[in-house]
């Protein structure tokens, strides 16, 4: 009998991000061969676990988030896959989702809602929030748009609560209606918080998004969070896959691998369209609640008292888009969200979305995204 490949998880379970990550690895190895597998109680700032300094497994895939793991960690003669942003040991490969195209979907999602003003509230410790903020800010700027950032007055530990009340005073210098991204759902939390503590109405005044989409977190804000949903399981995937073929004999050194966010999930705390004119903010709403209804642009002038053009040209002034490119934007994030997030042909998908067929869809797709249907699925799942 062929004994078990032994790899060791070095992943915290604590955080809906580690989880997926986990559930990634697990999505891997019950699609290949049996692996025996060691996940002990872990969290992020601990020090080496006992067992590591006598590891005689084959493998490992570790969240290396402090200098004395990296340490433990160089003296392991077996591969190693990192899946943190800490990058502590550049000549391992690493797997970390795009915090580009976190920040960008973050600001498109805040854009869309007509807010003029924008801020970044991060946490300066970790890299991934200084990547988040950076392409935030570039995205805002892009647009023509300043981009005010939280700079905490003293350091915090997680659950301080002071540090609601510092990034209170900082929201209440912040100009309105201002679009708000967190770092991550936590710091999200924090900001609704702030904003509950000073009397800011959410999202009417400050609109707030977060990254991880922790279910519970999320649901549990007050009120719920909208948030940006990395796609952790295919991270953890692929880190799997590529761990596998290293232990089956293949070289790699510090290969950086970027996986994409899935889209996003919107609750009460952006649900908000902070734009002047109230017929075109009606009528965004009216194409937001029924563009995959399969309505076309005399549907939305039946809800709206203009004629096309005068609507045509404020839509265009104000959201940056016609409405009929809005119907078709609606559309297409629902297409993303279902050939991600299920396996329904694209024959039901075309009618979920409200395209009048298949071959409709797949232009307007490749046209929009760059690639076919098929190829964006294959992309972004397992």
């Amino acid at each position: 009998m062929i004994a078990p490949v032994k790899v060791a998880l070095l992943v915290e379970t604590s955080n809906a991000y580690a989880r997926g990550l986990l559930r990634g690895i697990v999505s891997y190895i019950r699609e290949h061969r049996p692996w025996s597998l060691y996940l002990s109680e872990h969290n992020r700032g601990d020090k080496p676990p006992g067992w590591l300094a006598h590891w005689n497994g084959h493998g490992i895939i570790a969240r290396i988030e402090n200098p004395a793991i990296a340490q433990a960690l160089r003296h392991v003669n077996v591969p190693i896959v990192d899946v943190s942003a800490a990058r502590l040991i550049p000549s391992l490969p690493w797997f970390e989702t795009d915090d580009g195209a976190i920040a960008h979907l973050a600001a498109d999602h805040l854009l869309e809602r007509g807010f003029k003003y924008f801020a970044y509230a991060g946490d300066a410790r970790f890299n991934w929030s200084n990547w988040r903020c950076e392409h935030f800010q570039n995205c805002v700027r892009a647009a023509g748009r300043d981009c005010f950032v939280y700079r905490p007055s003293k350091g915090f530990s997680l659950d301080d609560q002071e540090q609601v009340d510092d990034l209170a005073n900082w929201i209440r210098g912040l100009p309105r209606p201002a679009g708000v991204m967190a770092c991550y759902d936590l710091r999200g939390q924090q900001v609704l918080a702030a904003c509950r503590r000073i009397g800011v109405a959410v999202p009417d005044e400050v609109a707030v998004i977060g990254v991880d989409n922790d279910d519970l977190l999320c649901e549990l804000s007050d009120p719920p969070l909208s948030s940006v949903i990395p796609n952790t399981q295919r991270t953890g995937y692929e880190a799997t896959k590529l761990l596998d073929e290293m232990m089956s004999g293949k070289k790699v050194r510090g290969e950086t691998h970027l996986i994409p966010p899935s889209g996003i999930a919107t609750r009460q705390s952006t649900d908000v369209l902070a734009i002047d004119d109230r017929n075109v903010a009606r009528a965004v709403h009216f194409i937001r609640q029924h563009a995959c209804d399969g309505i076309k642009v005399k549907d939305v002038l039946k809800a709206v008292p203009h004629s096309r053009t005068l609507l045509e040209s404020r839509f265009k002034k104000l959201i940056g888009r016609t409405p009929h490119e809005e119907i078709l934007r609606v559309r297409l994030d629902r297409v993303k969200q279902l050939l991600t997030g299920t396996d329904l042909s694209l024959e039901q998908i075309a009618e979920r979305a409200g395209f009048p067929h298949v071959e409709y869809l797949s232009v307007a797709f490749r046209r929009e995204v760059g690639m076919p249907p098929s190829q964006f699925r294959a992309h972004n799942r397992p």
